[in-house]
């Protein structure tokens, strides 16, 4: 016998605030969307506010910090209401971590609490309070403030716990040498511009924006005389607030009809499945995977925004001289949608959470590195089964993709015209390829994804594995898998 629905009084039901809930009845929109959105459009005008009036000349870094924590407390209550309980308890306990636990062990201490208790919540949240009674969805900044205790968790056992000569120069950099007080840990983990929507940044990188390093930090590195500058330009994100607000005003757009016109259901529709030919399937499923992008344009980018008018996300200048305000950015749209290898697509898709993988795993473990970070990024996505289609699925694709990669490329740069043609359909074979693995992250359950790749006949699986078992495995020219240490870096310059 099919569920009941729930009744109307229960159909907005959240544990957050509802005094938007007449706003959520006449857009059509789920409360819970409509609180993250008016939350996100509030920091907003808090952030050009926090940067004008609450600038580092004018105000000490204890009251910057006091002020962006006390709004990001107040914005994950006013989403979240109760459920905020769960952040709090999780930050509580590994900052009791942070001042209790020795150097050596603070990393693996903060890693397995952090990551535990986002799992339990996961479990909980999906299997026990299920959607249906229970709309709000507080896994998100659950899993944002997750990556920021286990980064700073292991910067501080960077910069604390191991040598300087065994560290990677990137390491080296982030490193850090003094423990965060109360104060500033729960400001990095809670502060309003990234606790809704990210992203991860880095500690060193935070505290030197409240203490008003951050921009000349990144001015220092370029000589302005040789520029005609007698000092240091002061550059404003305004122009890049602006860019990204457009280009969030266009996702939402998009969102609104490209993929309320072709949902993931259509997937699971009897012509999809049994009439179609399997070329009109391959091109459907990229359209709707294309479909289901704006909302994660749309999210990241209005949170970089936010993080941009505080005046925070500034990277330096690149090569034509121009300010740069990507130091947070989550993807790189053109990119994405231009890339000819999956592993660009990848490098371009949720940036700060790759970082974080790389930082807290790639570059750490002695073993399978490829295959464990994306058992990780499953593991912190959450625990529907569709996730680990994704990542499985993924960790195929990316090791047939290297092996094709490295054995085959060095034989299409012999012109440009061959070039042009080798991108071209490494273009339409990667963005097939992406649409065909992160299907199941969207559809989420085992049947439909089964069903799904049953009228695609597994042919990605089945190619990849073909390719791995039978493609000699050559290694990347001109690449370097892992970091370097600075002992290593030193020993190079020295012979």
């Amino acid at each position: 016998m099919a569920a009941e629905p729930p009744p109307p009084s229960l159909s907005y039901r959240t544990t957050g605030s509802t005094c938007l809930h007449p706003l959520s009845e006449l857009l059509g929109i789920p409360l819970d969307q409509v609180n993250f959105v008016a939350c996100q459009l509030f920091a907003l005008f808090a952030a050009f506010w926090f940067r004008i009036y609450l600038s580092p000349s004018k105000t000490s870094s204890d009251v910057r910090h006091a002020f962006a924590t006390i709004f990001g407390v107040y914005f994950v209550i006013f989403c979240f209401g109760w459920y905020s309980v769960h952040l709090f308890v999780l930050v509580l306990m590994c900052y009791t971590i942070m001042v209790t636990a020795s150097v050596s062990n603070i990393h693996r201490y903060s890693f397995f609490v952090a990551m535990g208790y986002l799992t339990i919540c996961h479990i909980s949240r999906i299997y026990i309070f299920h959607y249906g009674i229970l709309t709000t969805d507080f896994s998100g900044p659950l899993m944002i403030v997750t990556q920021k205790i286990t980064t700073l968790a292991f910067q501080v056992h960077d910069g604390l716990g191991r040598r300087a000569e065994d560290l990677s120069t990137e390491q080296h950099r982030l490193a850090v040498k003094v423990k965060p007080s109360f104060l500033e840990y729960l400001s990095y983990l809670l502060n309003f511009m990234s606790v809704i929507a990210g992203p991860c940044n880095n500690f060193k990188d935070y505290v030197a924006f409240i203490e008003g390093r951050h921009i000349h930090m990144k001015l220092l590195e370029v000589n302005w005389k040789q520029k005609g500058f007698h000092s240091f330009p002061e550059p404003s994100p305004t122009g890049a607030v602006i860019q990204k607000l457009c280009i969030t005003l266009v996702s939402l757009l998009l969102f609104l009809t490209l993929t309320k016109a072709f949902p993931v259901t259509c997937l699971l529709s009897d012509w999809f499945v049994y009439k179609a030919n399997f070329l009109t399937r391959l091109c459907y499923l990229y359209i709707v995977m294309q479909a289901s992008k704006p909302k994660y344009y749309f999210a990241w980018t209005l949170a970089d925004a936010v993080n941009n008018a505080a005046g925070f996300g500034f990277s330096g200048v690149d090569k034509n001289g121009n300010f740069c305000w990507d130091l947070l950015s989550n993807l790189n749209i053109w990119k994405i949608e231009t890339a000819t290898s999956f592993k660009m697509y990848l490098e371009n898709w949720n940036i700060q959470t790759a970082t974080w993988l790389k930082c807290v795993c790639y570059e750490r473990v002695p073993w399978y590195p490829t295959v464990l970070t994306f058992i990780l990024s499953a593991l912190w996505h959450g625990v529907y089964p569709g996730y680990y289609f994704t990542f499985l699925t993924g960790t195929l694709v990316t090791l047939a993709a290297r092996a094709v990669r490295n054995n085959y490329r060095h034989y299409f740069l012999c012109s440009k015209a061959v070039r042009v043609a080798y991108d071209v359909v490494t273009w339409a074979v990667t963005q097939l390829a992406v649409s065909y693995t992160v299907a199941p992250f969207v559809m989420l359950a085992v049947e439909p994804t089964i069903s799904l790749y049953k009228s695609m006949y597994f042919y990605l699986h089945i190619v990849s594995l073909l390719i791995i078992l039978f493609l000699p495995i050559k290694p990347q020219v001109h690449t370097q898998r892992r970091p370097q240490s600075l002992n290593s870096v030193n020993k190079k310059k020295a012979e």
